[in-house]
């Protein structure tokens, strides 16, 4: 049985064992968001993180729309650079009807309080000219493979956000893009996600989530499961959080409306993913997804991994090796605290 996971269906693509072993066994470590610590995930060893949380300057930015919650710019990439994931920045835009009699003041570039001015787009527009272009604008020979609306991500961003008792209507555009192009003498596929946010009646919206994963040309859908792992092995830090909330709260009346919401991401992530999968009519996902649920000896609990391996360790601080030997152990290689993590028994076994 293969799960749901949200964040694995939106980049489905599978990775191969990255230890070069015909037995293909590929050891994952726990790493930390290196900035401020704000959460942990497994990551395969020898893998390179840079960037982090960033905070934007309200001083700098003439305004307090952008200053008032961290945000995420983080890169983690394969040993030798081939394969890079990429989690951009969430920043708030103002749609110029939302300005109202002064908007032919600030023109489409401009600041308005913080934030940059622009129309709306809908999620493909904003991957393709607000991240694509500008990441890659040497690049030639772009070329779209597939874009990928996923309506029922949306449906559920909305459920989330009415159960957490937001103050505003908010609409939501989701897309998932597949593009190739020529970088550097080398032909890359790269793999891009945003949902679009619009908080309807204030006139601003955001780029919520927005995530790329890149690789040669022809092996982004050899990737097997390890994105999924990666995505699913998320751990938030409490006490980050925590700190968050009243940071959010010192610096704006908005972070107060907004309390409740973030002080229960932590316990809702997990029922978040479940119900957005619930509602996503992927007919392609038991073809393109790889993953399996586990039972971690240690902790009991149900975890989601790949299902590209015959067999799964774990440690006690959530590190785990996938090998399709047999006759693999980690103690043999020096590596101590490993059990085997059984697949979750399925009812009515």
């Amino acid at each position: 049985m293969r799960t749901r996971s949200f964040c694995a269906i939106l980049f489905v693509f599978t990775l191969p064992g990255w230890c070069g072993d015909p037995a293909r066994t590929l050891h994952l470590k726990q790493a930390a968001e290196p900035n401020e610590n704000a959460f942990t995930f497994l990551l395969p060893a020898g893998w390179r993180i840079s960037g982090g949380i960033v905070r934007v300057n309200p001083l700098a930015s003439d305004g307090a729309l952008n200053a008032i919650g961290a945000k995420l710019d983080l890169t983690l990439a394969s040993p030798d650079g081939k394969v890079a994931l990429r989690w951009y920045p969430e920043m708030n835009y103002m749609d110029p009807r939302g300005i109202g009699p002064a908007a032919p003041m600030f023109p489409v570039g401009s600041m308005y309080n913080g934030a940059r001015v622009y129309p709306v787009p809908n999620a493909f527009a904003f991957l393709d000219q607000g991240i694509l272009r500008l990441q890659h604008p040497r690049a030639s020979g772009m070329a779209v493979r597939q874009r990928i609306p996923l309506p029922g991500v949306g449906q559920s961003y909305q459920q989330v956000v009415r159960a957490g008792g937001a103050p505003f209507e908010f609409r939501y555009d989701v897309g998932l893009l597949i593009v190739s192009y020529v970088e550097g003498g080398t032909k890359w596929d790269e793999l891009l996600y945003t949902a679009i946010q619009d908080f309807a009646q204030t006139g601003i919206w955001s780029n919520k989530d927005t995530f790329s994963a890149r690789a040669p040309s022809g092996e982004l859908e050899n990737v097997a499961g390890l994105i999924g792992v990666i995505l699913n092995s998320v751990q938030l830090n409490p006490r980050w959080v925590e700190g968050e909330i009243r940071g959010q709260m010192q610096r704006s009346e908005i972070a107060i409306r907004t309390q409740q919401e973030i002080s229960r991401l932590d316990r809702e992530i997990v029922e978040h993913r479940r119900r957005t999968n619930a509602e996503i009519n992927n007919q392609a996902f038991h073809n393109l997804m790889r993953t399996e649920e586990y039972v971690n000896p240690h902790t009991k609990k149900v975890e989601i991994g790949s299902n590209e391996y015959s067999y799964r360790w774990v440690n006690e601080r959530g590190e785990a090796i996938y090998t399709d030997d047999p006759n693999y152990d980690p103690a043999r290689q020096g590596l101590t605290g490993y059990s085997k993590s059984p697949v979750r028994k399925r009812f009515p076994q």
